[in-house]
């Protein structure tokens, strides 16, 4: 893999230097010769941009200097640094390049750092929820079972059936959990790409749609989406993943909710989805903050209130974010909280 990426480098590097030496002999045809040195600083500016480290800006500018003055200063093919303006012209020249290179590498650096900080700020920020995701509904699964292990004679059947529908609830969580920590896992693995392909959308509504009321039957889903075929390229099972999360995110904090809605459309070359629910909305200030999985919320079992951790829609942006898509949450002006997330459509005016 490096040793590809050497090899791109260089012919890039080669290829812009070749560019450079063929746009200026033509304007040496043309008699304009003094756009040279800016043609030749340009390609270093090009260079320096498109490979990684300074070293083929710097090396470019060198060959920049010498190719200058053997090809297009007098005299023609032979070196002449003796006379004091081929000198100081060529000094001038992988001066100004060597800058312009060194200054659009660290720009380059900065980025990869800014990047690399917010990687990290993004796994911060997953542990602290892990922490609390984790350890609440695994105490309470340890305590449950160990109660109707040894009181079981001295509950009553209405008791151990409540351990139990605990037991099975926080098992569920902590399978969404774990599910949620290797789709943020795979994405944020920079050798791995998602795998996105072609995915005809009914059919993803469909998918999601089944599984969310098998883990949520009392939950009736209003849905919304274009009579036409649509297919958007993504990874489906991350996809599914988000909207699933959007739709358990209503369930487990839209107080009050009476109504849940899933609505898709197309403007343009993007897809639009919208999950919405008419309950309680979200508080202003965990709005934005609400896709960093900083904020916490309590949800009453019935057995005392849990802390939990707002992965879930942490990893939503992210696995949006991966798809070039953007996610935003606003609160509804009749109501309720309103998630909205775009992927771009496939063109498919063809399928007939």
């Amino acid at each position: 893999m490096k040793t590809k990426k050497v090899l791109k480098d260089i012919m890039i590097s080669l290829l812009l230097l070749g560019t450079a030496t063929a746009l200026s002999a033509q304007f040496q045809k043309w008699d304009v010769p003094e756009h040279t040195a800016t043609i030749f600083v340009f390609a270093v500016f090009l260079i320096s941009l498109l490979t990684d480290g300074c070293f083929y800006g710097v090396a470019a500018s060198v060959i920049g200097m010498f190719a200058i003055n053997f090809i297009f200063t007098y005299p023609y093919f032979a070196f002449d640094f003796i006379s004091p303006v081929n000198l100081i012209s060529a000094v001038i020249m992988v001066t100004v390049a060597i800058i312009t290179g060194l200054l659009v590498t660290k720009i380059k650096q900065h980025e990869a750092t800014k990047a690399e900080s917010e990687r990290e700020r993004m796994r911060a920020n997953l542990l602290r929820a892990v922490s609390h995701d984790l350890r609440t509904p695994l105490t309470t699964i340890y305590s449950a079972s160990t109660m109707l292990k040894e009181n079981k004679s001295a509950l009553t059947e209405e008791q151990r059936d409540q351990m139990l529908g605990s037991i099975q609830e926080d098992t569920q969580w902590l399978v969404r959990m774990v599910e949620n920590l290797l789709s943020v896992t795979r994405i944020d693995n920079s050798t791995m790409k998602i795998n996105k392909v072609p995915t005809i959308l009914d059919e993803l509504i469909d998918s999601v749609v089944t599984k969310f009321s098998a883990q949520h039957p009392a939950q009736k889903i209003i849905l919304s989406i274009p009579d036409e075929i649509v297919v958007i390229k993504m990874d489906t099972i991350l996809i599914e993943q988000v909207i699933r999360n959007l739709l358990e995110n209503a369930v487990f904090h839209a107080k009050g909710m009476t109504e849940l809605s899933l609505r898709v459309y197309t403007v343009g070359n993007q897809a639009i989805f919208e999950v919405a629910d008419n309950g309680c909305g979200i508080e202003e200030g965990k709005l934005k903050h609400i896709f960093t999985g900083c904020y916490e919320w309590q949800k009453d079992t019935g057995q005392g209130k849990k802390r939990f951790a707002g992965i879930g829609l942490s990893v939503c942006a992210t696995i949006i974010k991966a798809h070039g898509g953007r996610i935003t949450a606003e609160n509804r002006k009749t109501g309720g909280a309103l998630f909205r997330f775009t992927l771009e459509k496939e063109d498919n005016t063809d399928d007939e």
